[in-house]
């Protein structure tokens, strides 16, 4: 299964997160990249959220006032089957970073404004599974940018 990434993404602490055209990746995330809530967010197990530009895609087609960047993820990815994703997953992205999915993220009140009926729990892997955002520790750092090869080198059984 290969796809690529659409959108890198970094703020200083919250949502949305904002584009960038390169990213450094080390173990603790995306450098630049900051987390107001490090109860919820950040950390090795953490270190980079990620999520499907399909998903999204699809939200905006529904009428929601969403992008890449907005629910807070890193790293945007298309052209994988996102609910064969699970924790265990291991992707490669571009030549060098190498990331091992750890959980689900759990959606965040914060991400309402994004949703026409501020239903933001569509976002859910308890609600709506193969929706939801996902969370990686960096097995690999290395640099990466839009238009890099994403490849799945292990999935999980689900």
């Amino acid at each position: 299964m290969q796809g690529q990434i659409t959108q890198l993404s970094i703020s200083d602490g919250g949502v949305p997160k904002t584009a960038i055209s390169r990213a450094t990746v080390t173990e603790e995330g995306l450098e630049g990249d900051r987390q107001s809530n490090l109860k919820y967010h950040g950390g090795p197990d953490r270190a980079v959220c990620l999520w499907s530009q399909e998903i999204i895609d699809q939200l905006q087609a529904d009428g929601h006032p969403i992008a890449a960047g907005c629910a807070g993820e890193n790293i945007t990815l298309q052209g994988l089957d996102w609910g064969a994703i699970a924790p265990g997953t291991q992707l490669r992205l571009g030549d060098e970073v190498v990331l091992e999915i750890t959980d689900y993220a759990t959606p965040c009140r914060k991400n309402m404004r994004w949703f026409s009926d501020r239903k933001f729990g569509r976002m859910s892997q308890k609600q709506c599974p193969g929706q939801s955002r996902l969370y990686a520790r960096v097995m690999s750092p290395g640099v990466l940018q839009p238009g890099d090869r994403a490849d799945v080198l292990w999935r999980s059984p689900l």
